[in-house]
C-alpha cells in the first residue's frame, strides 16, 4: 500500500501543469519581409503607438503597419543607432549612434559630438530622460545634458567612484540614476543628495562567479534597469543580479531559468519581474518562474520552455518564436513586447490564456 500511495504521489507530481507564462504569437521583421536598413537591431523603444528600432544601417521607425527609415543622408549622426530614448513630454527621440548623439525633434535631426558639444564622447551606448535632463553613457564615461540650459555636466573617474570610464548603459527614475560601467560594475547617482556610489563584484573574480548573493554577479555590467523602486536589476556578461537596497540575489544557468549568463540586457517590469536578452533566447522572469522564448539551439524550430519554482522545465508546444536567439533588448507595448534581435526585430502578440479572455467578457 505504501508503495502504491507512492507511485500515485510520484505520477501526480509529474502529471502537474507547468506555471501558466506568457505565451506569444511572434512576427518577425526582417530586410527579406520589410524595410528595415538592416537586420541587427541593438535597440528598441516602444513609444505608444510607435516603436523605434536602432540597427546597424540606421534609425527605422514602425507606425500603423508602416515604416520609414532614417539614415546619415537625412541628418542622422552615424548608420549605427545603438540606443533609443523618447521624450515623452516633447516627443523628441533621441538616437545614441557611433559618432555622436542625434535628436530627432519637429522632422529633423541636430546633432551633438565632442567639436560642438559637450558630449565626452562620440561613441554613445547609451541614452535616457530624466525630465528636463538627458543622461548619457559613452566610451570616456557619462554625461547629462539639461535641455533646458543646453549645459552638460561630465561624470568620469575625476569626479564619481568610476574607475573604469567604459559606461555601457543608463537607467534613471525620478530619485536616482544606474550606469553599467563595463569592468567597473554598477553606478548609482542620488538626485537628493548628489551623492555617487558604486557597485562591484565582492570576489574579484574576472572569470567565474564565486560569491554569487554577495554583491553585484559580475563587473562587466552591460545593463542595468531601475524600475524607480528601490530596485535595481544588473546584466552582466557572467550572469544577473537583484538588488533591494539589503539583499543581493544572483542569477545562473545552472540554478535559475536564465538560457545563458551571458546578458545584453535587462528590462525590469517591475520590482519582481524582469525580462532578460542573452545569446541564446529570451528570458522572462516573474519572481518565481520562469519563462524563455526562442528558436530551438539545434533544429531551429520555435522553442518556448518553462521552469517552475522547483527546477522543473516543461516544454511548451509553439508556432512561432523570435526571429533569432541572439537577443539584444526589449520594450513592452501593453502586454506585446518587441524584441531587437541579431537578425530582425520581432513583436510578441500576447495571447490571452482562457481565464484572461473569461476575465475580458465579464468587464
Amino acid at each position: 500500500m505504501r508503495i502504491a500511495v507512492a507511485t500515485l504521489v510520484a505520477v501526480s507530481i509529474a502529471a502537474a501543469a507547468p506555471p501558466d507564462m506568457p505565451r506569444f504569437r511572434w512576427e518577425n521583421f526582417t530586410t527579406a519581409n520589410s524595410p528595415l536598413p538592416n537586420d541587427h537591431i541593438f535597440n528598441v523603444c516602444v513609444d505608444g503607438s510607435r516603436v523605434w528600432a536602432g540597427t546597424e544601417g540606421g534609425l527605422a521607425l514602425y507606425e500603423d503597419g508602416k515604416w520609414k527609415v532614417y539614415q546619415p543622408a537625412d541628418g542622422l549622426a552615424h548608420r549605427a543607432v545603438l540606443n533609443v530614448a523618447v521624450d515623452k513630454r516633447t516627443g523628441d527621440v533621441w538616437a545614441a549612434t557611433m559618432a555622436g548623439l542625434s535628436r530627432f525633434s519637429a522632422g529633423r535631426f541636430d546633432n551633438f559630438t565632442q567639436l560642438n558639444s559637450g558630449l565626452p564622447n562620440d561613441v554613445v551606448y547609451g541614452v535616457t530622460v530624466q525630465g528636463d535632463w538627458l543622461w548619457v553613457a559613452t566610451a570616456a564615461g557619462g554625461a547629462r545634458f539639461n535641455t533646458k540650459t543646453n549645459v552638460w555636466e561630465h561624470f568620469n573617474e575625476r569626479n564619481t567612484p568610476m574607475y573604469e570610464i567604459w559606461t555601457y548603459a543608463v537607467s534613471a527614475a525620478e530619485d536616482k540614476v544606474y550606469y553599467a560601467v563595463w569592468g567597473g560594475g554598477v553606478l548609482e547617482y542620488d538626485v537628493k543628495t548628489a551623492h555617487w556610489k558604486d557597485y562591484n563584484d565582492p570576489d574579484g573574480e574576472t572569470e567565474m562567479v564565486v560569491l554569487k548573493d554577495q554583491g553585484l554577479i559580475h563587473e562587466i555590467t552591460t545593463s542595468v534597469s531601475y524600475p524607480g523602486k528601490g530596485v535595481f536589476w544588473a546584466a552582466t556578461y557572467f550572469g544577473a543580479s537583484r538588488y533591494d537596497g539589503r539583499h543581493w540575489k544572483g542569477f545562473l544557468d545552472k540554478d535559475s531559468g536564465l538560457p545563458s549568463n551571458f546578458l545584453n540586457q535587462v528590462k525590469a517590469v517591475d520590482n519582481d519581474r524582469a525580462w532578460f536578452s542573452t545569446d541564446k533566447g529570451l528570458a522572462y522572469y516573474d519572481g518565481v518562474n520562469w519563462a524563455v522564448y526562442r528558436p530551438a539551439l539545434d533544429t531551429h524550430k520555435p522553442e518556448m520552455l518553462v521552469r517552475d519554482a522547483a527546477g522543473t522545465v516543461t516544454k511548451v508546444a509553439v508556432d512561432s518564436a523570435p526571429s533569432h536567439n541572439y537577443i539584444l533588448g526589449v520594450d513592452f507595448q501593453g502586454d506585446d513586447v518587441w524584441v531587437a534581435t541579431a537578425h530582425g526585430l520581432s513583436h510578441g502578440i500576447r495571447v490571452k490564456t482562457a481565464q484572461e479572455r473569461l476575465a475580458a467578457e465579464r468587464h
